[in-house]
């Protein structure tokens, strides 16, 4: 091994530290146009790193059995902000730069029949730094994306409360959400027996589809659910479908679009209502949109899928007059048969065809589809009530 330089060589670098970082800071303001576009204090607080650096390398060569770790020495003068504004690659390139300019003044730092010596010193003690750069920022990203994940399950709780708006935009801007419109929620099952670091993982691989596939996602895992937002997508089902794989099994729920993350909490609630009472439908497509278990949510007690049967159903039919809400009420009581319900209409069959068409138009629910009879009949019942109140 190596032995350490003389006490003389030792003493020239001390004495020198600061001109080296100036040097050194000088280079990469020339070299580095990034580094010119840092702001002052970013720019100050590089040249206090440099010159931790070479104070570390003095104490570094100072114990040649036993090297000291650099990452403290050398990192502790700056900010953990710095880490945000300046990444890795760039890191190392001052890093590059600097070694490059105690290796260049080394001739004048060492002492008589030192120099060999000292420049073995310097690219050794860089190869430290690099190392201690890279820990450094691992362990930065290893923060963040615990607090983000943390933050997350914080945004993904107020949304479910339904927070005042301004709060939910606050948070949702510390994760990096680029407001993508429209938005919409996601509830499904969490993976069975899934710890907090698989929690963890699930939470980011949601996001990071999300991310390949052009949408904002934000999720979090609450015991057995898994709540995810979704940011830029047209169709939230079929965004959905891409999310899948992250789910458990059982049912998952979409909530319908809003167009800003203010409204979220709408389609939270719609999507939690769907969430509860889509086991009324076992037959129910994965996903399923939260607007298409309107019965099943009714029957469980939610007043909003009441008012929405009501208002984009009952109203429609019962404004476009008697005659249509008379023939489907007709048409369902007679089991769904054209001949029944024209007998009883006094009707020919294809004047029956021609009123079921009109009511699928008016309403979007086609009065010959099971599932979508069952939701008219509801719309008919209720509707009734509604207008006796």
């Amino acid at each position: 091994m190596t032995t350490a330089p003389l006490a003389a060589t030792l003493r020239r670098i001390e004495r020198a530290s600061g001109a080296l970082a100036t040097r050194s800071v000088a280079r990469m303001d020339d070299t580095l146009p990034w580094f010119r576009a840092l702001p002052a204090d970013q720019r100050s607080w590089v040249t206090l790193v440099v010159q931790a650096g070479i104070g570390s390398l003095v104490q570094w060569m100072r114990s040649p059995i036993s090297r000291p770790k650099v990452t403290g020495d050398v990192f502790g003068a700056a900010p953990r902000e710095m880490a945000r504004s300046v990444t890795l690659q760039q890191a190392l390139a001052m890093v590059k730069i600097t070694v490059e300019v105690a290796e260049e003044q080394a001739g004048e730092l060492a002492a008589p029949g030192e120099e060999s010596e000292l420049r073995e010193a310097i690219l050794r003690y860089s190869r430290e730094v690099a190392f201690a750069t890279a820990e450094v920022y691992a362990r930065a990203a290893e923060t963040r994306g615990a607090w983000d994940l943390r933050l997350q399950a914080l945004l993904v709780d107020a949304l479910l409360r339904g927070d005042p708006a301004d709060a939910l935009a606050s948070r949702a801007a510390a994760l990096g959400w680029t407001d993508l419109s429209p938005v919409s929620v996601v509830i499904g099952t969490a993976p069975g027996s899934a710890t907090v670091a698989d929690s963890d993982q699930i939470v980011d691989s949601l996001v990071h589809i999300g991310r390949r596939s052009g949408l904002d996602v934000l999720a979090g895992v609450q015991g057995q659910r898994l709540v995810a937002v979704l940011g830029g997508a047209d169709d939230p089902v079929r965004a959905t479908q891409m999310l899948l794989a992250e789910f458990g099994t059982g049912p998952v729920v979409v909530g319908h679009a809003v167009p800003t993350l203010s409204g979220a909490p709408e389609s939270a609630r719609a999507a939690e209502a769907g969430w509860r009472a889509v086991a009324a439908w076992p037959a129910a497509p994965r996903p399923v949109a939260a607007a298409d278990l309107l019965p099943e949510r009714v029957l469980a007690g939610d007043t909003e899928a009441r008012r929405r049967l009501v208002s984009d159903v009952y109203k429609p039919l019962d404004a476009a007059g008697p005659t249509l809400v008379e023939t489907l009420s007709v048409y369902l009581d007679s089991g769904g048969t054209l001949e029944g319900t024209a007998r009883m209409l006094f009707v020919h069959p294809n004047t029956v065809r021609y009123r079921l068409r009109r009511i699928g138009e008016i309403t979007g629910l086609a009065p010959t589809n099971p599932r979508e009879a069952f939701s008219l009949r509801l719309a008919l019942a209720i509707g009734r009530m509604h207008g006796q109140a």
